[in-house]
């Protein structure tokens, strides 16, 4: 099959629907399947068939920092729909009328269209603006043969805003990069590690972490260590935190990771991800599961609940740093406790595998296409 991905958003970042458009394409590209990616605004040129179809603007919308095209060609879609002549066109949803609603609307009839629903409003402001939204795409939204969202949530927002009806598909996860993952030795001393991998942004809840940290030194002596890993604007005030609180003997900020992630995330004896919001699936839970991280802890979000499927014991307000604190104190102290959890997650992990989320698309994919060559031969 011949399918493009459609991406309002650039292809250039690494954000979590950005991850799961690669993880998709390159498991589709092995396995015999021809890729292109129709996006906003990129300036990558690692990727073949990547087609920048607009100019972009950033914008903070639903929590989150993104960009969104401004008015694409119509003539450069038509252009290339001609030239191409996609089986296939799996839209990342919600889109935007200035251009992946362009693709859409210019599609031939025998062209399938699919599309993966990958966030929900995370408030009142935000849904009422996907409402907006939807009323600039309806024309579109009737076009497509099959939907998808990466979590029950999603489902839940894509009918009440949307009014779709979606089949849970998750985000898929290159497992088999994780099971490789080995920790890293210099933090193999004895000391209890505690991980937190993602952007230094208010929303991903590093500071609600070392809070936490703080009022577990008050009333736990075991050893520990803290690894903070990733970038982000609050890197300032956390490291200053950490000094104004005598932390800085047992936190480490590492900064970006890229090929040792999966090492840092093996090395935990227990990860962290606090999150407050803005969440719909998690990729770093599943990553970390994969890794061999013995304890996986999210924040209590639906993305995250998601993902963890309810296991209330990972599930945390990350605003209250007392049961924040005494949960980290419980698996620090508790081996038995970490293997029983590294257990049950290496088992719930295999669902979001790139393998068993890629054979799903696969299949909805050659269907909705079978569908359409019988509409045209009738």
């Amino acid at each position: 099959m011949k399918i493009g991905f459609v991406l309002d958003d650039s292809l250039d970042k690494t954000d979590g629907v950005q991850q799961y458009v690669l993880t998709i394409g390159r498991w589709l590209n092995e396995n015999g399947h021809n890729v292109h990616y129709l996006v906003g605004e990129s300036r990558r040129t690692d990727l073949p068939n990547l087609h920048s179809l607009s100019r972009n603007m950033n914008v903070r919308f639903n929590h989150n920092r993104m960009s969104t095209p401004l008015p694409a060609s119509s003539k450069k879609i038509q252009d290339l729909l001609d030239q191409e002549n996609f089986d296939a066109l799996h839209v990342q949803m919600p889109y935007s009328p200035f251009m992946a609603a362009k693709i859409i609307n210019a599609a031939p009839k025998s062209c399938a269209v699919l599309g993966t629903f990958h966030i929900m409003a995370a408030s009142k402001s935000s849904e009422l603006a996907n409402r907006a939204l939807r009323m600039s795409v309806a024309r579109s939204l009737k076009r497509f043969d099959q939907i998808f969202s990466v979590s029950a949530p999603t489902v839940s927002f894509a009918k009440r805003v949307y009014g779709v009806e979606s089949d849970v598909l998750p985000c898929a996860v290159n497992l088999e990069n994780f099971y490789k993952a080995r920790p890293i030795k210099k933090y193999q001393d004895g000391k209890i590690n505690i991980v937190f991998l993602g952007r230094l942004v208010e929303r991903k809840g590093c500071h609600y972490l070392l809070s936490a940290i703080t009022r577990l030194r008050e009333i736990e002596s075991a050893p520990l260590r803290v690894i903070i890993c990733g970038p982000g604007p609050q890197e300032k005030v956390l490291k200053e935190y950490v000094l104004k609180n005598n932390l800085g003997e047992i936190v480490r900020f590492i900064g970006h990771v890229n090929a040792e992630k999966a090492d840092y995330l093996a090395s935990a004896h227990i990860a962290v991800f606090p999150s407050t919001q803005g969440e719909t699936f998690g990729i770093v839970l599943a990553e970390a599961m994969a890794s061999g991280s013995e304890v996986v802890i999210g924040g209590d979000n639906p993305g995250y609940r998601a993902v963890l499927q309810g296991r209330e014991r990972h599930l945390i307000n990350p605003k209250d740093t007392e049961a924040f604190a005494k949960l980290l104190q419980y698996y620090i102290n508790n081996s038995a406790a970490r293997q029983r959890s590294k257990k049950w997650q290496q088992a719930l992990v295999t669902q979001f595998d790139v393998n068993a989320v890629g054979r799903r698309l696969v299949g909805s994919c050659k269907e909705a296409i079978a569908k359409r060559q019988l509409q045209k031969d009738n």
